[in-house]
């Protein structure tokens, strides 16, 4: 295929080489180039430009613009080149008498529509040239001609380049993601800055002027009216800028009015004519009684709509899909509008978004897949008239991204059902514009919208927006003349009033919160509007007629994660409320997605399906126990899409999954390991497998599919685990005052203190070397220990015991007097609860007495297994904190001490376990995984039978080469030279191999489960 493709393309050189003089005159057309020129160059890339194989056009691999008119001239690509029905990559067509290197138009143009759109590449050419720009960069009037130019080539370099052309622009290339490579290494340069960004800077700017000033001129409006008002007048600005650009309201209507006079009084005019053509809800003055009464400075409305017009504005809306929209309006909603006690408006954080640290808006890729895999699954086959009962519903929408994703689904799967079942029989649904072109018609939209699409938002300007993109999407493929046309015949208003679909309330708290015994007679307003309670049930308000009638077939989402420790810092009633009423709720320090998760099973009906992005936590972790006995009990799962390290969130750490559950259950689920998340999403390639339900339970959940499931199984079917022979595997020390508590070791007696910057001359009796984690924590072996810590305990009969105030005063004087210097610090720990006479302890007083023992070590995280022995009994180590984190301690039980800890410690660090380790734990990024006590205290342990010679020699064996590694390890650290240390990480190598065949041998693995383990 390249090699014909190259051939196709030389032709065309040729000929265009041949005739040059003819093609570069003025007389010769752009429709001239692109028929004998364009169109063939990229057809001989893979591309069917003429649609030769008959798609729809939702489904056509290259989409010929239409003219649009922006602006006095501007106009839409020529070439719009699509995988499926998304856009990669924009072409723009010259003819060849313009000059496309030195013209700064032809290439402001593209640009600012691919910028628009989010294209990260897009092309301008007319055969003799071909230019590609890096389009993330934001446009700009007085940009140079070549900014953005990441690559130049003319017609008679095509044979030399092509090569580099092919692999990048050819429908190949596009498929198997070389393209988006080559796209994200120009991302992140000088100069770039996507759309979605810079358009929230642009309505953050204009959220923050008209708060000011609506404030400043209207001194009785309320928070909660100023915070309305602001968004109402923003959302009509930008859907009504939307329609002119996409061609259905005249172009410019809106800076006509911030021409005038009275800008404001203009506006509201223009919104009313809104109101009475679209009936839509967006601009119902019959309920919004807050906007029409306002006083707003003609300034800031001037400065706010000049601001999105051409040239000033480097945005094309009529490529500004509702998706990007909704990216920026899902963080536009992270932040709210106060005023301050003189009646000033001061733009702050949400509490929950600040401590969330952002907000992160779902991947378009992610919202598809679970589209797919819920809607997609059923309605397939189904005929529109069946399709018109499944309700949808997202219960935490935010700005609707999941809500528009399952309907364009089902718009597109209703077109495409319409095209082959005689669409000339459906004239009510369907309309034909070319041979090949088939729209839906307005109505069977609105008929679909309404019949299918449900949402709920705890926000209530959430809930505006996303009406509002819905109703965007509505309008997509409509015209000012069909507009007209509706208008002309009488009919209902142009667009659905989603009020009925779309609510806003709390999905997790219904009317049942007042009546808790918890709370008092009285509810002040701030709490009502915070806790917002929803009746599910109830038929006007809630979506009682559906549950009535079973309840939903689909719920799908990106529910919100909040741990329960951060939540009871601004909603400390509803976490009271969550634990008592839901069952998911009950244990633990819980996160609130576990609770949607259970409210999703409730609300759906007995064929209904759930599909949701969250985190993978609760597969282990203590307070996900009653969620994975839920899921379990009705065996509901029917898919997870495990991400493992993998980030889908852009600018955020958090592990997620896809899961996907049936209400009606199943005998088996498809679990899928895309742990590789570019491979997955280019193509859908991830290590995968069935699992029966009968092996799910409310016990941790560690799937593994691939070739070592067999193993996996094996092993963890093993009877004795190492929880079972430890006599106890425990957590170091929290100090809850780490600055104050762990020092810099400067001498044998003098230690500089992070809280004050201060050396001090500390006692050595109460001073102890400390392990950091990951820091000294290394696999048989301590790095250099530097630290120590301030322990104020004695050992009394194997427990400790805080120092008196007398003993430290008189014993240990100094570090009496340093305590007494950072009493204030200790005392403030946990918001003040530490002022009492015990104000300079530890803040956990577990595994006090446990320090000073023999013991194998870990850090907490790590990339594999790294334990140590710890001989001496001399290291302390902490359970947690930064710069190294924590670790824990593991000390054996007496009657298995005969194994020796040497052996175990073997075992432990052994490629086996450790690949074993990994297939349970929890992964971090970087290839860290956790080793918590949860996780290591299921490993399995092969014990000896001392009685049986071959186990014996076996046994002894291992514990003579880990007393070999321990030493080489001392070696090659204390070494000095590097020629030395090379030489001991040779032995060390070796020894390691040994080690390695021994507990394959121990744990009769095949050489087949050997290769499994070594390979991995």
């Amino acid at each position: 295929m390249k090699e014909q493709a190259r051939q196709r393309i030389g032709a065309l050189v040729d000929r265009f080489r041949a005739n040059i003089d003819v093609y570069k005159r003025s007389a010769y057309k752009e429709a001239q180039v692109r028929r004998e020129f364009i169109d063939p160059f990229f057809e001989a890339l893979g591309w069917d430009v003429s649609n030769e194989q008959g798609f729809a056009e939702q489904y056509k691999e290259v989409v010929l613009e239409d003219t649009i008119k922006v602006g006095l001239s501007t106009r839409a690509p020529d070439y719009s080149f699509r995988i499926g029905s998304q856009r990669k990559f924009f072409v723009e067509a010259k003819k060849p008498a313009v000059n496309i290197k030195d013209d700064v138009s032809p290439s402001y143009q593209l640009r600012r529509y691919a910028w628009s759109a989010k294209l990260p590449l897009s092309i301008v050419t007319d055969f003799e040239e071909f230019s590609v720009f890096n389009c993330q960069m934001k446009p700009n009037q007085n940009d140079k001609v070549g900014i953005g130019r990441i690559a130049y080539y003319t017609f008679d370099e095509y044979l030399d380049k092509f090569d580099e052309i092919y692999d990048i622009f050819s429908k190949e290339a596009v498929l198997k993601g070389s393209f988006d490579r080559y796209a994200q290494s120009t991302k992140g340069k000088k100069g770039t800055a996507e759309v979605d960004r810079e358009f929230l800077k642009e309505i953050e700017s204009w959220r923050e002027l008209l708060a000011k000033n609506i404030a400043l001129r209207n001194p009785n409006v309320s928070i909660y009216e100023l915070n309305y008002a602001v968004q109402k007048i923003i959302d009509r600005i930008i859907f009504l800028r939307i329609c002119e650009d996409r061609g259905i309201e005249p172009y410019g209507q809106l800076q006509t009015k911030a021409e005038a006079g009275d800008v404001y009084m203009h506006l509201l005019n223009h919104f009313r004519l809104a109101e009475s053509k679209y009936d839509s809800g967006i601009f119902d003055f019959e309920t919004d009684r807050i906007t029409p009464a306002l006083t707003i400075d003609d300034k800031v409305l001037k400065m706010i709509i000049q601001s999105l017009y051409y040239p000033k504005s480097p945005y094309e809306f009529s490529v500004l899909g509702v998706e990007i929209l909704g990216n920026v309006y899902e963080q536009f909603l992270g932040k709210v509008i106060r005023l301050t006690a003189g009646h000033q408006a001061k733009v702050e954080t949400k509490p929950e978004v600040k401590k969330a640290g952002g907000v992160y808006y779902t991947p378009q890729y992610i919202v598809e897949y679970i589209v797919e895999n819920t809607v997609g699954k059923l309605i397939a086959g189904k005929t529109p008239e069946e399709i018109a009962h499944i309700k949808i519903l997202d219960p935490a929408c935010g700005s609707g991204s999941f809500l528009i994703g399952a309907y364009t689904y089902l718009l597109r799967y209703h077109l495409d059902w319409y095209v082959n079942n005689k669409p000339k029989k459906h004239k009510e649904a369907v309309f034909q514009v070319k041979a090949d072109e088939w729209y839906l018609t307005t109505a069977e939209k609105k008929r679909i919208l309404l019949d299918n699409i449900f949402g709920v938002d705890i926000d209530s300007q959430a809930v505006e927006v996303t009406k509002m993109s819905l109703l965007l999407k509505v309008l997509e493929h409509e015209s000012r003349e069909s507009i007209d046309q509706q208008m002309k015949l009488g009919l209902e208003g142009v667009l659905p009033n989603l009020g009925d679909n779309i609510k806003c309330g709390n999905s997790l708290i219904g009317p049942e919160y007042y009546e808790s015994e918890q709370q008092g007679s009285l509810f002040n307003e701030e709490e009502m509007r915070r806790v917002n309670v929803f009746d599910w049930e109830d038929e006007r308000k809630g979506f009682g007629k559906i549950l009535k009638k079973g309840g939903f077939d689909a719920v799908i989402g990106n529910p919100p994660y909040v741990r329960i420790q951060t939540m009871k810092e601004w909603a400390s009633t509803e976490v009271e409320f969550y634990k008592k009423h839901h069952a998911s709720a009950s244990k633990g320090n819980y996160d609130i997605y576990v609770v949607f998760v259970e409210r999703a099973l409730k609300l759906l009906n007995v064929r209904g399906r759930m599909g949701y992005i969250l985190p993978h936590k609760f597969f282990q972790a203590k307070y996900g126990q009653p969620l994975r006995e839920l899921i379990a009990r009705g065996k509901h799962l029917d898919k997870i899409v495990h991400f493992g390290d993998q980030q889908v969130f852009a600018g955020a750490t958090t592990y997620t999954c896809l899961l996907f559950l049936e209400k009606g259950g199943s005998s088996g689920f498809r679990y899928v390991m895309a742990h590789d998340l570019d491979t997955w999403r280019a193509s859908g390639e991830a290590v995968n497998g069935t699992i029966h339900t009968d092996k799910v339970t409310e016990k941790e959940w560690n799937f593994v599919v691939g070739l070592g499931t067999a193993l996996f199984e094996r092993l963890s079917e093993m009877p004795i685990r190492l929880g079972h022979v430890a006599a106890k595997i425990f957590q170091g020390l929290v100090t809850g005052a780490d600055p104050v508590f762990i020092m810099e070791s400067v001498s044998e007696t003098e230690y500089k203190s992070a809280s004050t910057g201060k050396i001090y001359s500390i006692e050595a009796e109460l001073m102890h070397s400390l392990c950091k984690g990951s820091v000294n924590l290394r696999r048989y072996h301590f790095s250099e220990i530097t630290k120590s810590i301030l322990f104020p305990y004695k050992l009394v009969n194997g427990k400790a015991e805080l120092l008196s105030v007398q003993e430290l005063s008189t014993q240990f004087p100094n570090a009496w007097a340093y305590l007494k210097e950072n009493r204030q610090k200790l005392e403030a720990r946990e918001g003040g609860k530490w002022k009492h006479d015990k104000w300079y302890a530890f803040g956990r007083s577990q595994n006090l007495s446990e320090m000073e023992q023999e013991k194998i070590l870990t850090p907490s995280i790590a990339n594999r297994t790294s334990f140590t022995l710890d001989t001496t009994d001399h290291y302390y180590f902490v359970g947690s904190g930064g710069g190294g984190g924590g670790g824990y301690g593991i000390t054996l039980k007496d009657e298995y001490l005969t194994l020796t800890y040497f052996y175990i410690l073997g075992l432990l660090n052994s490629k086996l376990l450790d690949w074993f380790l990994k297939q349970s734990s929890s992964p971090y990024r970087g290839g860290y995984y956790s080793y918590n006590r949860q996780y290591i205290e299921n490993i399995p342990i092969c014990l000896i039978d001392s009685s049986n010679p071959t186990e014996k020699a076996q046994h002894d064996k291992l514990v003579a080469l880990v007393d070999n590694m321990l030493e080489l390890q001392k070696k090659h650290h204390d070494a000095r030279m590097e020629q030395d240390k090379e030489l001991y990480r040779r032995q060390i190598k070796v020894v390691d191999k040994q080690i390695d065949r021994l507990v394959y041998d121990l744990y009769g693995l095949t050489e087949e489960e050997i290769r499994i383990v070594e390979e991995e």
